[in-house]
């Protein structure tokens, strides 16, 4: 089967610009008749939200470090299907990944250099060019020469100052033989609104969030060689797509029943991966998604999943929904199995920065002073509806909230933080499973068939026929 060409879209370092060139670009080709796959390098939950808008279809991740480096080709696979051009964010700079002194691979893991490699696809790099000159064709030939395994493919000119200032800048790629795809001006009124770990997620958003992709939509068709874009796309990997009935095939035998799995959604609870939902499904679970801030838990609900997102933007209005929270705590207490992560966790404390919350987690949390971010490579210290004790696991934290009290439970999970120390963090309590740390489905699918099994023996003993 031919592979889906793809570009993925790169810069020298952060804040060059693009989130707003991937999502125009996404817009601009959809626009032009594509049918546009999106994907985010890394474990970002942001990002594929506005990308999900501009193409009509879920953004996706790919991410090496959660899913495992023998995912990527096949979960991009699974998410071209259909497409005829997909567009990949890339994280960060070019080369910047996970730190890891004991990485013998030519380029970091979780890089979007990495990602660039494993499907044969061409980079466009994206230069902020406040600040560039003639040298700017030094940085490029540093780019393109660093690794003889990533293909730049073009550039794109961002925050350009005026014509003469694009003049000069175009002689620059000119110099080292690197095509300028387009020259965007430098404009203020496509700022996104930003939260602390970036843009405020489109769900949260609304309206304006459409808003600000049909403006990204318009400035790259304004000023991109939409063809020559086009005409660059390629890859070259073969292999069968993921599967997610097949993964969990791999994994243990999926249970039956249809067991309801209630999935916490709305403006605060935002990060998910489109896998999650896909897994959960061919582990023969019926997900309903619910909105907390203000729906009832589901009828019938067997399990319940809370993923991360911004409660702490919504706490008084979660804690009004004095209903639900009872709910879940009731129907902890009966062992329904509930897998919460970081919002999740949060939710389930006793309160958030003085509101009431569920109250079955025996701790209370509170906006901290700094933000916690990176990869960790965790055990399990306690049995638990999706892991056993001793089960290693690559996860994410992504959070500027702490717990103010230590949970009283056992604990979740244990790792070594980059100064030698040990965390230990989260908690289990019967059924449910809490903890600060991010995983992706697609890289423990084992995992989600115990949840589901969990699941359906709950409805087995606990919801009426």
């Amino acid at each position: 089967m031919v592979s889906v060409p793809a570009v993925v879209v790169a810069a020298p370092a952060s804040g060059s610009g693009k989130t707003t060139l991937a999502t125009g670009l996404i817009g601009a080709l959809r626009r032009a008749g594509h049918r546009v796959a999106p994907f985010k390098v890394g474990p970002d939950y942001i990002d594929p939200g506005y990308h999900g808008l501009a193409a009509g279809r879920p953004g996706r991740n790919l991410d090496p470090v959660l899913c495992g480096a023998e995912r990527v080709v096949p979960l991009y696979r699974h998410g071209s299907a259909g497409c005829d051009i997909s567009v990949v964010e890339g994280v960060m700079g070019l080369f910047d990944g996970r730190i890891d002194e004991h990485n013998t691979e030519p380029v970091a893991e979780g890089s979007t250099a990495q990602i660039a490699a494993m499907l044969g696809a061409p980079v466009v790099l994206v230069v902020d060019a406040r600040g560039h000159s003639q040298s700017l064709a030094a940085l490029l030939h540093g780019f393109a020469t660093f690794d003889s395994g990533i293909r730049l493919g073009g550039v794109i000119l961002n925050r350009v100052g005026s014509e003469r200032h694009e003049q000069v800048l175009r002689a620059a790629c000119a110099r080292v033989g690197l095509p300028v795809l387009g020259a965007l001006p430098r404009l203020d009124e496509l700022a996104v609104p930003s939260r602390h770990l970036g843009l405020v997620p489109a769900v949260e958003h609304g309206s304006a969030a459409q808003s600000a992709v049909d403006a990204m939509t318009d400035l790259v068709a304004a000023h991109i060689d939409l063809a020559a874009v086009a005409a660059l796309a390629s890859s070259n990997i073969t292999g069968p797509a993921w599967d997610p009935v097949e993964e969990l095939r791999l994994a243990v035998a999926p249970p039956t029943g249809g067991p309801i799995i209630a999935v916490a959604g709305g403006a605060a609870f935002t990060f998910g991966y489109a896998e999650h939902r896909e897994l959960l499904e061919a582990a023969g679970a019926r997900v309903v998604v619910f909105d907390p801030l203000c729906d009832e838990l589901p009828s019938g609900t067997a399990g319940l999943v809370i993923p991360g997102g911004f409660p702490e933007e919504h706490a008084a209005s979660l804690a009004a929904n004095t209903h639900l929270l009872t709910t879940i705590a009731d129907q902890a207490r009966r062992d329904l199995p509930i897998h919460a992560e970081c919002a999740g966790l949060l939710y389930l404390t006793r309160s958030l920065d003085g509101h009431r919350m569920a109250g079955v987690v025996e701790a209370d949390a509170e906006f901290g002073p700094r933000l916690t971010l990176g990869y960790r490579d965790a055990v399990a210290l306690t049995d638990s509806p999706l892991w056993q004790a001793g089960e290693r696991v690559r996860g994410h934290e992504f959070h500027r909230t702490r717990l103010a009290t230590a949970p009283s439970d056992p604990l979740a999970w244990a790792w070594r933080a980059p100064s030698g120390e040990t965390i230990r963090e989260g908690a289990i309590l019967r059924n449910v499973h809490a903890s600060y740390l991010h995983t992706h489905p697609a890289g423990n699918p084992t995992a989600i068939t115990r949840f589901v099994s969990t699941a359906a023996d709950f409805t087995r003993t606990h919801v009426p026929a």
